[in-house]
């Protein structure tokens, strides 16, 4: 590792610990349901009265949570959430090293990298490492961080390649399998660069490149196999612990089932619903909205975008670049087949919701801006009378754009920030008056309690999990349930098993306890939330 790459790990490590003080002494790192959800599914596999590996869910991939683990050993750290946040940390630093190696090697022409290429990748290490949104998702337990390191990496790989280094094939299927492991957004990559590398396989030199990689067609169906491994697990995984293979796509926690029960019947469906070009729209809008905030800088961040892709063309690297851009026919096919919505608050239903999945076209803005850079630094054309304008233009240009739209988001709150601090409000409120209450239960007491929805307040409350019968602790393999299963015996007979009970209005334990004339202790009312109910039963 050279001298610049290490200042830039060390200036990453302290934009992240920095950063994650910040947020957290302001208490935001676990505003996001999503993130406490993580954190406590990871703690799962250990906290709980059936611990191990099955804890681990269908719908969200296993490796953000198998990460997590080892840093929620702690009580202190599971409660704080500090060891749900460390993985997101870590991984926010290789991912700005990536982004440095990623766009150096695009942009360098011979062996060794020249100034220029040096200068451009420094550029889009720090576009990608300033990012605000970026920056509040990096330290909290969401996966956008993680995933985007391993997506870069596997892009590093992959270009080095295709320039001629033959074990970074093998590199690059490790990074995609992880990848695949965190999100599905990895699973249409890996088909896509299956493509790829079979077509290259069976050719002698490609159309975008000036050397022909140093493949075999052994080599390329070992790729193929590696990328596939990641998804052929979890798809067994689901078809022996669930009967059903994609019990992720249409099982009853799915995107799916969640936008079906969820939806406004005078208004079914969303935005971009059954049109890949509207979902599309919104998608690119999600991503202008997290790199600027106000019209007129979200245009210029466009226009600038699209002149860093053209200039990909004069820099003879489209294939890899392209790869950067594949998360726009993903969320375009997901948004308009899916059942994933996203809304921005420019656009009907003008709201947040799911805003940051726009994050997915940070490595390709930075990259695009930083070719606009190297193409002002070392123009491809013969000197001439513009080309003193045209270099200034490009750089001042660049850098302008960036401080100026970063500005206005640290200005305006970034978007992902203030997504999660408009729609969990009520959530949050509602999780701490009821770890309020719950904390003054005795410590030895055993509490019924569905955890899909309010998971928070136990975690505030520092009530070990293993204290909890919740719908985990059943054999999910017996479809469509368990009758000697924990869970549904203490709903059954909730006396039997637990001293007290939480039910929230509509949850599997209010249905369960309505017949049973257990004494209510408190009510807790939230607007915007199901009213909470704390029974005693002993």
């Amino acid at each position: 590792m050279d001298s610049g790459v290490r200042l830039l790990a060390w200036l990453a490590t302290c934009v992240a610990v920095l950063s994650y003080l910040f947020y957290f002494r302001n208490g935001e790192t676990m505003l996001y349901g999503d993130a406490v959800a993580h954190i406590n599914i990871a703690r799962r596999v250990l906290d709980s009265k059936t611990p191990g590996l099955l804890q681990l869910g269908t719908v969200w991939l296993p490796l953000p949570h198998l990460l997590m683990v080892p840093f929620l050993v702690s009580d202190e750290m599971w409660r704080r959430g500090v060891g749900g946040s460390i993985p997101s940390l870590i991984a926010y630093v290789f991912g700005v090293v990536g982004m440095f190696r990623l766009t150096r090697g695009l942009l360098s022409q011979a062996a060794k990298p020249d100034a220029a290429a040096r200068i451009a990748a420094c550029g889009a290490a720090l576009i990608y490492a300033a990012n605000p949104n970026l920056i509040y998702m990096q330290t909290t337990a969401m996966g956008e961080s993680l995933y985007l390191a391993l997506f870069i990496w596997t892009g590093v790989y992959f270009s080095e390649w295709l320039r001629g280094d033959a074990s970074a094939l093998n590199k690059c299927g490790i990074c995609l399998t992880a990848a695949c492991l965190t999100r599905y957004d990895a699973w249409f990559l890996a088909a896509a660069m299956s493509v790829v590398v079979i077509v290259l396989a069976f050719r002698s030199r490609t159309e975008n490149e000036k050397i022909a990689p140093p493949f075999s067609r052994t080599a390329a169906i070992r790729f193929v196999l590696i990328a596939a491994l990641a998804p052929g697990l979890w798809l067994a995984y689901n078809a022996i612990i669930y009967r059903n293979p994609v019990e992720f796509e249409n099982g009853p926690y799915s995107a799916k089932a969640i936008e079906k029960r969820t939806e406004n019947p005078a208004h079914p469906g969303h935005p971009g619903s059954g049109s890949p070009r509207v979902a599309s729209l919104y998608f690119f809008k999600a991503a202008q909205e997290n790199m600027a905030d106000g019209e007129l800088l979200e245009h210029a961040v466009a226009v600038w975008f699209v002149v860093g892709c053209l200039g990909m063309f004069l820099v003879r690297r489209v294939l890899v670049f392209a790869l950067l851009l594949e998360s726009v026919a993903f969320y375009a096919l997901s948004i308009a087949y899916g059942g994933i919505p996203i809304f921005v608050p420019a656009w009907w239903p003008f709201t947040h919701y799911n805003v940051r999945y726009g994050l997915q076209l940070l490595p390709a803005f930075a990259v695009a801006f930083a070719v606009v850079m190297y193409l002002g630094i070392k123009p491809p054309w013969p000197n001439g009378s513009w080309l003193r304008a045209f270099r200034w233009t490009s750089i001042a240009g660049t850098m302008a754009i960036v401080v100026v739209s970063y500005a206005s988001v640290w200005r305006a709150t970034p978007i992902t920030l203030a997504e999660a601090q408009i729609n969990m409000h009520s959530r949050n409120q509602l999780e701490a008056q009821l770890a309020g209450w719950l904390s003054k239960l005795p410590p030895d007491s055993t509490i019924l309690m569905y955890l899909g929805d309010h998971v928070g307040a136990l975690q505030q409350a520092a009530i070990p999990l293993r204290r909890v019968i919740n719908e985990g602790n059943h054999r999910v393999w017996k479809q469509p349930q368990d009758p000697e299963g924990l869970w549904e015996r203490a709903l059954a007979d909730p006396a039997a098993y637990a001293d007290y009970v939480v039910a929230f209005e509509g949850d599997p334990v209010w249905q369960a306890v309505q017949k049973s004339h257990l004494r209510e202790l408190v009510e807790i009312h939230v607007t915007g939330q199901a009213r909470a109910v704390l029974y005693r039963i002993r």
